[in-house]
């Protein structure tokens, strides 16, 4: 789980990293990433109704959320990442989605 701290849950955060953000994607995910005014490197997860069912959307966005809770620490202060789980994402093996996402970090500009 991610700390309080480094979580996007407000609409209008999550709206301007996927706006304004550098986007990147695999055949499995999405990443948006954009730097933010201020405070520590944040972090949100959308895992909409076409990946699966319930629990296989919470089954991915718990994933996602351990993936990214091991990322954090190579994040900048103040960056903005959201990751976007496509419906093959329901799919991918814990290694393939983790290659996904530190490919998709490196190239978003977001992990260095």
């Amino acid at each position: 789980m991610l700390p309080r701290g480094n979580r996007i849950n407000r609409g209008d955060e999550f709206r301007a990293v996927m706006r304004r953000g550098r986007r990147v994607a695999s055949d499995r995910i999405v990443v948006h990433a954009r730097q933010l005014d201020d405070g520590p490197a944040r972090m949100g997860f959308v895992v909409g109704k076409m990946v699966g069912n319930a629990v296989t959307r919470n089954r991915v966005r718990r994933r996602l959320r351990e993936l990214g809770r091991h990322a954090l620490p190579a994040l900048p202060e103040h960056t903005g990442v959201v990751v976007r789980a496509l419906p093959p994402s329901a799919e991918a093996s814990w290694t393939q989605l983790s290659e996904d996402f530190a490919s998709l970090l490196q190239r978003s500009g977001a992990a260095s």
